[in-house]
């Protein structure tokens, strides 16, 4: 019975990425929303909860290890909420601020927002089976695409940041598209054949220092849903170094990764 309890804590912390998700389509779909909200309200909790979702997400993973309770049942939770979470709740919260925030917008290019959800989406169910699939030793060191958890978050951030400027109002007509063309676009690195540094220790001391001191405050402002624009910043950041380092070592990285 004992043996069995250790699995609790990160199955737990994978239930609660799952609903979170869940929670940030429907505050998103109006379903959750109090009548006298501000227009903006819905989507910007709804992005926090998915927020909320990516820092769980790597503490289901911390506790699995030090608890010696992996299973392939939490890998499949783990997977399923991933999906939720980090691709139907990104897309969805986009879908539903397009139709309410700027409906005139939205009768125009429907058909285009239907579309980039639905790749958005199905990339990210595509990159979770290939990930499940995939040898995690083969590749210790580097992720094979964007993870959907960075995907999601940086989806998330760019409607935080649309609500918290009014950009939704502000910015031209013909500039609306640009969180569309974000979704589609980490749609399209979460399967490309790109290799990205894990965030792992590493041998330079100061580097660690910095992974370290980043990771601390990602905590602290995602939890306290603060500097949003430092978080996405840190994002975007890690993806063009990450994946120009992933680049310019392709070849070596293959070589290493055949050998094993």
């Amino acid at each position: 019975m004992l043996s069995r309890t250790r699995f609790i804590v990160p199955n737990a912390f994978t239930s609660l990425n799952f609903l979170l998700g869940l929670f940030a389509i429907c505050w998103a779909s109006g379903a959750f929303t109090p009548k006298n909200a501000g227009i903006f309200s819905a989507y910007i909790i709804a992005g926090n909860f998915i927020i909320y979702s990516a820092l769980l997400d790597k503490l289901d993973g911390f506790s699995a290890k030090v608890m010696n309770a992996s299973s392939e049942f939490g890998a499949q939770l783990d997977s399923l909420a991933d999906l939720v979470a980090f691709g139907l709740a990104p897309a969805l919260s986009l879908f539903f601020a397009y139709k309410t925030l700027v409906p005139q917008w939205f009768d125009i290019n429907a058909p285009f927002l239907i579309i980039g959800v639905s790749v958005y989406t199905l990339a990210t169910a595509i990159r979770l089976a290939k990930y499940n699939a995939m040898d995690s030793d083969s590749l210790p060191d580097y992720f094979m695409g964007m993870p959907s958890t960075f995907a999601g978050a940086a989806n998330a951030l760019v409607l935080i940041l649309m609500c918290n400027y009014n950009f939704w109002e502000l910015l031209p007509f013909k500039y609306l598209h640009l969180p569309l063309v974000l979704l589609v676009g980490t749609a399209v690195l979460m399967v490309a054949p790109l290799y990205l540094p894990k965030l792992k220790p590493r041998k330079n001391k100061i580097f660690n220092l910095f992974q370290i001191t980043n990771i601390f405050f990602v905590y602290i402002c995602g939890f306290a849903m603060i500097f949003p624009e430092y978080l996405l910043f840190l994002i975007l950041i890690y993806a063009v170094f990450g994946f120009g380092h992933g680049l310019l070592n392709k070849d070596k990285i293959e070589a290493e990764q055949a050998k094993s």
